[in-house]
């Protein structure tokens, strides 16, 4: 799983990430493809909850999260991508990090967002 990339779908942008490797991002790996209908919350991330405890997690960060951050909230099992900084630190776990274009986020309503691996 060593530089695995993901590709990011949302209308007809187009978004890559870099994956971390961990007990999450494996777990949720095996779910892809996947078409999920995120949330827009808080002005500042696109959530899709999974529902608590339905992913592993280890290595959990508490800190400033980065713009562009895919993080796992377990409390809600809570698949997150961070479009935009409001200086708030949580305890999450890191999944990936989209390289650029998050600003796509900013203003939307809930979307259709498409995840798959690249081969």
């Amino acid at each position: 799983m060593k530089n695995a990339r993901l590709k990011i779908t949302v209308g007809n942008k187009v978004l890559y990430a870099t994956l971390e490797d961990n007990a999450t991002t494996r777990a949720l790996l095996k779910k892809m493809p996947m078409t999920l209908t995120m949330q827009n919350l808080y002005g500042r991330e696109m959530c899709y909850r999974f529902g608590a405890g339905s992913l592993p997690t280890e290595h959990l960060r508490s800190d400033r999260y980065e713009v562009g951050d895919i993080v796992y909230w377990a409390p809600r099992g809570s698949f997150v991508i961070l479009y935009k900084q409001n200086g708030e630190e949580f305890e999450r776990q890191q999944i990936g990090h989209i390289d650029s274009g998050t600003d796509i986020f900013n203003g939307s309503g809930d979307e259709k967002v498409s995840f798959e691996i690249v081969k």
